[in-house]
C-alpha cells in the first residue's frame, strides 16, 4: 500500500531547469534528467486515493497511483509495464502534456500541491528508453491492411495498436520525416527528436511501414488508397491556422503564421544536426538559416519580435526567438492576466483551471502584455512591417459570443520586424483527399465521426485533432488507441483492443 504520510513529509519539487544563459545557446531540452531519489520522493506523495480523480483528468486512463507506488518501492520494470498498458508514448506526453491529471489530483484541493505526475511519468519512460524499447511480439498476420494518413501521435498510436493485433499497417506522411507536429512543430528544447526516432524503430520492428513524401489525395488518390487497403484512418491533424485578414496591414512582409516560424526553425535544427560537412551545431545558437518553403528567411536574429497569442504555440515561438537571437520580444494576449491560483467559483476542482501558466521560455526573456488587441500592422513604407499598433481592451461574453471593446485613448505602438500569429487553429486543412472520399469538414473545421469512429465514407475512420480540433497530445493518443479498437472490430479481428474514449468524449469540465 502507499505511504499514507508521504504527502506530509515531502513538498512538491521539480528538477531544476538548465540555467537560462546556457540553454538559450543551444536547442537541447530545458530539463535535465531528475535523480532517482527525487522521483521516488515525489512518487511517495501519491495517496492512492479511494477515488483517483487523476484518472478522470487523463483521457488515457493512466494507472497513475499504481505506477507512482511502483516507483516509490523501486520496482521500475513493473512501473514501465503499468505505464505502457495505457499509453503508447509516455515519453511524449511526459514532456508535452500540460497535465490535466495534476489539476485533478486530490492533493490540489484548496490550493494544495498536486503530485508531480508528469515528471514521474517521463522518468519512468526515460528509464525504459535507456534500456531500449523492446518490440512486442506480433501475432500471426490477419491478412487485413490499414492505411494511416498522418504520422502525428494519433496516427502512430493507432498504427502500433493495429500492428500488434496482426494487421498490416502503412503510415503515409506528406513531409520528409515521420512525426507530424512532433517532428517539425515542437521545438527540440521541449522534445528532442531522438525520442521520436527511438519509437519509430520500435514500430518498424513491429511491422509498421512508413511512406514519407506522399501527399495522399495528390500523389496517391483516395481510390488507389482504398483499393490497396481494407480500412483507412485519417489522422492529419488540425493545421489550419486562425488568421486576422481584417486587420490593416496583415499582408505586409514579416507577418506570418506561428507554425511557419516553428516549422522553419525545426527544419534548420534538423538540417544542422545531420550535416556532416558542417559544425555539429546542436550545441550552438545559430544552426542554420530558418527559411520558408520559397527560400525567404523567417529568422528572429536581431529583430524585434511580436507574438500574438497566449498559449503553448506562442510560448514555443518565444523560446525559438530567444535561441535565434532576437533583439526583443513582446507576447500579446487578448485576455486579462489570469490569477496565480484556481478560482474555485469559476473552475472548481477537479476541472482544468484558468490560471497564469508560465513556461520555461518566459523566464528566458521577453515581455508579456495582457488585455490588448492589435489594431494595425504598421508599414515601413516598403511593404515591410515595422511596428504593431495595439490598444487596451475589455473582453466579455454576451449571449454566448465574445465581445471585445477598445479602451479609448489607450493605443500605442510596439516595434516589430517579425510578427507571429499564434491565435489558435480553425480545424483540419481543406485538401483534395476529403473531396475524393466524399468527406466534408463541419462548422468547426473538423471531421465528424459516427459512434464507431467511421466518417460518412464507410471504412474510412478519423481520430485525433482532425476529429476533435486542436487539442492535447493525451487526447490524440487516446483517440488513436480508441479508433484502432474500432478498426480492429471492423476488420473482424479476434478479441477487443482497449478503447479509452468514445468519439463524443469531452474533457473534465463544469457542466
Amino acid at each position: 500500500m502507499p505511504d499514507p504520510n508521504g504527502f506530509l513529509r515531502y513538498d512538491r519539487r521539480l528538477p531544476a531547469r538548465r540555467p537560462v544563459p546556457v540553454r538559450i545557446s543551444d536547442w537541447r531540452e530545458v530539463y535535465p534528467p531528475a535523480g532517482e531519489e527525487l522521483i521516488r520522493e515525489q512518487a511517495t506523495r501519491c495517496m492512492d486515493c479511494g477515488i483517483p480523480f487523476c484518472h478522470d483528468g487523463c483521457p488515457l486512463g493512466n494507472r497513475i497511483p499504481d505506477w507512482n507506488d511502483l516507483v516509490r518501492t523501486g520496482n521500475w520494470d513493473a512501473a514501465v509495464e503499468s505505464l505502457h498498458a495505457t499509453n503508447n508514448f509516455p515519453e511524449f506526453t511526459g514532456r508535452l502534456c500540460p497535465a490535466p491529471c495534476e489539476a485533478a489530483c486530490v492533493l490540489g484541493i484548496s490550493g494544495g500541491q498536486p503530485v508531480t505526475i508528469k515528471q514521474v511519468e517521463v522518468e519512468i519512460a526515460d528509464a525504459a528508453a535507456a534500456r531500449g524499447f523492446t518490440p512486442r511480439p506480433v501475432p500471426a498476420p490477419s491478412g487485413r491492411s490499414v492505411a494511416v494518413v498522418g504520422s502525428g501521435p494519433a496516427g502512430l498510436a493507432a498504427a502500433q495498436q493495429l500492428a500488434r493485433a496482426g494487421h498490416a499497417v502503412t503510415v503515409y506522411e506528406r513531409d520528409d520525416a515521420i512525426g507530424g507536429l512532433l517532428r517539425y512543430g515542437i521545438p527540440d528544447f521541449k522534445l528532442e527528436k531522438r525520442h521520436i526516432d527511438a519509437r519509430l524503430a520500435q514500430l518498424t520492428a513491429e511491422g509498421v511501414r512508413f511512406r514519407t513524401g506522399v501527399n495522399v489525395g495528390v500523389d496517391v488518390t483516395a481510390e488507389q488508397l482504398r483499393a490497396e487497403h481494407d480500412a483507412v484512418l485519417l489522422a492529419c491533424g488540425a493545421l489550419q491556422g486562425r488568421d486576422t485578414p481584417e486587420t490593416p496591414g496583415r499582408a505586409l512582409r514579416g507577418v506570418h503564421q506561428a507554425m511557419a516560424h516553428l516549422v522553419a526553425a525545426n527544419r534548420a535544427v534538423a538540417t544542422a544536426a545531420t550535416d556532416q560537412a558542417g559544425v555539429v551545431a546542436t550545441g550552438e545558437r545559430r544552426l542554420a538559416r530558418a527559411v520558408l518553403p520559397d527560400g525567404s528567411p523567417i529568422d528572429a536574429a536581431g529583430k524585434h519580435v511580436v507574438i500574438i497569442g497566449g498559449g503553448d504555440t506562442a510560448a514555443d515561438c518565444l523560446g525559438v526567438a530567444h535561441r535565434q537571437g532576437a533583439a526583443g520580444v513582446h507576447q500579446l494576449d487578448l485576455y486579462p492576466q489570469p490569477p496565480q491560483e484556481r478560482d474555485e467559483a469559476r473552475d472548481p476542482w477537479p476541472t482544468w483551471p484558468w490560471i497564469l501558466r508560465s513556461y520555461p521560455a518566459h523566464e528566458e526573456g521577453g515581455e508579456r502584455v495582457f488585455a490588448v488587441a492589435v489594431q494595425e500592422f504598421v508599414d515601413d513604407g516598403t511593404g515591410q512591417v515595422r511596428a504593431v499598433r495595439i490598444a487596451e481592451v475589455t473582453v466579455e461574453k454576451r449571449d454566448g459570443r465574445r465581445v471585445v471593446t477598445v479602451v479609448p485613448g489607450s493605443e500605442r505602438e510596439l516595434p516589430a520586424d517579425l510578427v507571429l500569429l499564434a491565435i489558435g487553429f480553425e480545424g483540419t486543412e481543406q485538401q483534395p483527399l476529403l473531396a475524393q472520399l466524399g468527406v466534408a469538414r463541419n462548422a468547426r473545421g473538423a471531421i465528424d465521426a459516427r459512434d464507431d469512429w467511421q466518417t460518412d465514407a464507410d471504412g474510412v475512420f478519423v481520430a485525433g485533432d482532425m476529429h476533435r480540433g486542436a487539442s492535447l497530445i493525451v487526447w490524440a493518443i487516446a483517440e488513436g488507441r480508441a479508433v484502432a479498437a474500432a478498426i480492429h472490430t471492423y476488420l473482424g479481428g479476434v478479441g477487443a483492443l482497449p478503447a479509452p474514449v468514445g468519439p463524443a468524449a469531452q474533457a473534465l469540465a463544469v457542466r
